[in-house]
């Protein structure tokens, strides 16, 4: 057993570094509603600059990241076209309903994360039919969180940004673990720029698999983040001296042994041990679920990037109290699933203890499967 909890039920639950930390107690400060925190504004040029982007606004959350994206994109009544699965659909309180009146296409997702070019084709609306809204934006989810983070391509984005543009709207990229789809892909030389520039706007979180405390960033031309800034400003989110959170994303996307994103690699390593240990084991099976293949043994190949999804065959509520009993922790998820996800708070010497813990927890589920029962809390071995 863990003396520590082993937490894997977000890439959200990490804590800051010590140099996030030293950064956030030293940070310059200003009023970033004036526009004159120097620690944001350096922020938003160094994530601007990354994704050659004109320009960059740190957010408090993903979910604000995109809330005013589309606020910045679509005149209300009018509707976005995304997957059935998205976040923004159907994770952000009908945010893009209620706040943005827009409605959403909602298409389906395919098992590799992407949607059906054709079926984005078709989504569009006729804008000379009264009776049907105005189509006025398409986004994407990279990486796809329902298809086990699977990362969506270059290639394919530019496929889809071109159906975007045929038709006069612009593409938005929710790309809350957009960095964990740069880093699966750089063995073909992919680089943030290359994922960015088919978008018109991209958000990524600094507070996922980064391991910032809090806040994202959305990037796009001038433009589009002069309205992007007021939406912000609408919505609550001018946060004055905020200049002691974006120091943290600075670490995060600084060069050197300090930054984050290239040590994504080891969670995306750690990822797959854990699927390929847990393929062996009975009691798991695939996901088999929305944006999932069908039922089977568990594919450990699918897992590109930092999500491990997974059903169990048994009482998954009695599973999951199982391995807490042994200190590891992970979560209910959408279509009877269990997700794990790796980040930078969890070991390689970490996922050791878990795959452990996970045989012993189901060996006890099956034992009260047998006898009808619910598991007593078993001391587990290290």
């Amino acid at each position: 057993m863990s003396e520590r909890p082993i937490d894997l039920r977000s890439d959200t639950v990490t804590r800051p570094t010590e140099a996030m930390r030293r950064a956030m107690a030293s940070a310059d400060l200003g009023d970033d509603v004036f526009g004159d925190d120097p620690t944001v504004n350096e922020l938003e040029e160094r994530a601007a600059d990354l994704l050659g982007k004109e320009a960059g606004l740190f957010v408090a959350s993903g979910t604000m990241g995109n809330l005013v994206s589309l606020m910045a994109h679509l005149d209300r009544g009018q509707e976005v076209i995304a997957g059935q699965t998205h976040h923004l659909v159907i994770d952000e309180a009908a945010g893009h309903a209620v706040i943005v009146g827009a409605s959403a296409r909602a298409l389906e997702d395919r098992p590799d994360g992407t949607l059906d070019l054709s079926a984005i084709e078709e989504a569009f609306r006729d804008p000379n039919d009264p009776h049907e809204p105005l189509s006025g934006l398409v986004t994407l989810e990279n990486t796809h969180a329902h298809s086990m983070a699977r990362p969506l391509t270059p290639t394919y984005e530019r496929e889809v940004a071109a159906i975007a543009r045929r038709h006069g709207v612009p593409l938005h990229i929710d790309g809350a673990r957009f960095w964990n789809a740069v880093v699966a892909q750089r063995d073909d030389g992919v680089t943030g720029r290359d994922l960015a520039d088919p978008a018109d706007s991209v958000t990524f979180c600094l507070s996922k698999a980064l391991g910032c405390p809090v806040g994202s960033v959305v990037v796009g031309d001038r433009a589009f983040i002069a309205r992007a800034r007021r939406a912000r400003k609408m919505v609550g989110g001018g946060m004055r001296q905020a200049g002691i959170l974006a120091a943290a994303g600075l670490v995060a996307l600084s060069d050197g042994p300090d930054g984050m994103i290239d040590r994504l690699t080891d969670d995306h390593a750690n990822a797959r041990r854990l699927a390929e240990a847990l393929a062996d084991m009975d009691g798991i099976v695939s996901p088999g679920g929305i944006a999932q293949p069908a039922p089977g043994r568990l594919d450990p190949r699918r897992v590109a990037t930092n999500f491990i999804l997974f059903k169990v065959d048994r009482d998954r509520r009695a599973f999951l109290d199982a391995l807490a009993a042994r200190n590891v922790w992970m979560v209910e998820y959408a279509h009877g699933q269990v997700r794990a996800v790796t980040h930078h708070d969890v070991s390689a010497a970490d996922i050791d203890i878990v795959i452990d813990a996970t045989r012993a927890a189901l060996a006890d589920t099956a034992s009260a499967a047998r006898s009808g029962g619910t598991p007593e809390p078993v001391a587990a071995s290290a």
